[in-house]
């Protein structure tokens, strides 16, 4: 996925059909994806600094 690809937009999820269970359980999955999103910023930003230091040499 380059840069600019964005995901699809999603629907809300309409959470009063959902048990405690369910909530809990969306509730990790989603801290499973920002913890996989903070993974990918920092080794972009990672990245982008090791060029930017290459290139100030």
């Amino acid at each position: 996925m380059d840069d600019d690809a964005k995901p699809p937009p999603t629907r809300p999820v309409d959470l009063q059909v959902l048990s405690v269970a369910d909530l809990e359980a969306l509730i990790q999955d989603h801290e499973r994806e920002i913890a996989r999103l903070r993974a990918a910023i920092a080794a972009k930003t990672a990245h982008r600094s090791g060029a930017e230091a290459l290139f100030r040499r």
